[in-house]
């Protein structure tokens, strides 16, 4: 399933340890506004409040032809939607074992536009270096294959 929005920021921050597929409730200028790729990630989480989840900090910016009657709010808290067995068992782990919910990334499924939300657990600084130290070890041993088959 292609990605509408990625959080690529989530996964050199976070371990990520669980994923989870989750429905959103959109207006129609956000809909519009997120087919035509106007959706950032990057600073978003996700909050538990009165035994449901919401999304704070996905930015979806108003497309001006969509959006003509209507006041839109760019960083709009987003209600996700998901099974209540699996919020509460959500709700358990994020209070008891220190995890936290991230949004990884918002696709299409069936004609839906749903976000992927992880359970994860942060980084230490050490963890991020070696995390950068990987990607560049990765990217020479790629360099020196490409160079090599020339």
């Amino acid at each position: 399933m292609p990605a509408i929005a990625e959080n690529r920021r989530a996964r050199f921050d976070y371990h990520i340890e669980e994923r989870f597929e989750a429905g959103m409730v959109l207006a129609g200028w956000e809909v519009k506004a997120i087919r035509a790729g106007q959706v950032q990630l990057t600073d978003g989480y996700v909050l538990i409040r009165d035994g449901e989840l919401y999304l704070i900090g996905c930015r979806i910016n108003a497309l001006r032809t969509a959006s003509t009657h209507v006041q839109p709010e760019a960083d709009r808290t987003k209600k996700l939607l998901m099974h209540k067995d699996e919020i509460r068992r959500l709700v358990g782990k994020v209070e008891q074992r220190g995890f936290t919910l991230v949004p990884l990334d918002l696709h299409y499924k069936g004609g839906r536009v749903k976000a992927e939300i992880a359970l994860a657990k942060g980084k230490a600084q050490h963890d991020k270096r070696d995390s950068i130290k990987e990607r560049e070890g990765r990217r020479e041993v790629e360099r020196a294959l490409k160079q090599r088959q020339r």
